[in-house]
């Protein structure tokens, strides 16, 4: 058995009559009638059901043309892969994300995406994980980076960041001289929060409930920009992820900390359609963004005191 007798074959079934699979291949049916003949003959049975001048694909046959449209599939993908390989990647690129990514990682990402394949037309667009999903679904967007868990059987979740989240206060507020922040410290204070239904709030909601801390939420927002400016105001103190964060800390507009023997991480991840080959495109991306993980301050090295 040959590549050329399975494509034989897989001809015969999708167009019904040896005759009609002659002319799909360009060869003559006495031609496509001698190559089934030689597989019967080396299966020792057969592979198609003769019904007048119709053919009715037989149990054996059916197993091979299954096995033909995978070999051809593999031959196909292989044959782009090479083809890809020998040249920039190029075309439009298009990337959904949270308001955190788009802020913090996407810029970072973008810039080493642009250096290594200038070709590339790279498209963003930021929203909710609602609408982030939508557009992966519709086909609008390739690739998406959220705040897992995803819960799309149609859709390939990847882990790839793991942030910590840390308490953020204004640098004059009482809990900023606190020497350890305890979650009893939480205690009547006033919370600006991500908004309610995210998968931030979801951490943050399951801590309150594990260490019976009642939040005074006084605003909620899926902007962490916002988060920020409120807590430098005074409004309330808040729980931001630490890269959100770090260059507040560090010019002294924010004060952050843990909360004492409770850290808090959420993970972000790709999403991207389930597929049978993943795009060369999409590919690189995910190869660019562990390129860059080091320059991503997820973690602070330590926290210093006031």
């Amino acid at each position: 058995m040959d590549l050329r007798q399975l494509e034989i074959l897989k001809a015969i079934a999708e167009t019904g009559s040896f005759t009609a699979a002659g002319q799909k291949l360009r060869v003559s049916q006495s031609a496509i009638s001698r190559q089934i003949l030689l597989l019967e003959e080396e299966l020792g049975e057969q592979v198609f059901h003769r019904v007048g001048r119709r053919v009715r694909i037989a149990p054996a046959g059916e197993v091979l043309v299954q096995l033909s449209l995978r070999i051809f599939q593999d031959v196909q993908d292989t044959l782009a892969d090479l083809s890809e390989r020998q040249e920039s990647p190029r075309g439009v690129l298009r990337l959904v994300g949270g308001m955190t990514v788009c802020l913090y990682v996407f810029p970072a990402l973008l810039a080493e995406l642009r250096r290594q394949h200038p070709r590339l037309d790279l498209k963003v667009t930021g929203g909710s994980s609602e609408r982030c999903i939508a557009e992966l679904r519709s086909g609008a967007a390739d690739l998406g980076m959220l705040t897992l868990p995803i819960d799309a059987p149609d859709l390939v979740a990847v882990p790839v960041l793991q942030e910590e989240l840390l308490l953020i206060t204004a640098p004059g507020h009482a809990l900023a001289r606190l020497r350890r922040v305890a979650p009893s410290d939480l205690t009547r204070q006033p919370f600006v929060l991500f908004e309610r239904g995210s998968n931030t709030r979801r951490v943050l909601d399951e801590f309150f409930l594990r260490e019976h801390v009642d939040p005074n939420i006084v605003m909620e927002t899926e902007n962490v920009e916002i988060i920020k400016a409120m807590v430098r105001a005074g409004m309330g103190i808040g729980i931001a992820p630490y890269q959100a964060v770090k260059d507040d800390v560090a010019s002294g507009q924010l004060f952050c900390s843990r909360i004492s023997g409770h850290p808090l991480f959420r993970e972000t991840g790709w999403i991207y359609p389930k597929m049978s080959r993943l795009p060369r495109t999409v590919a690189e991306v995910l190869r660019s963004l562990e390129q860059i993980r080091p320059q991503l301050h997820t973690v602070p090295a330590k926290l210093a005191r006031p």
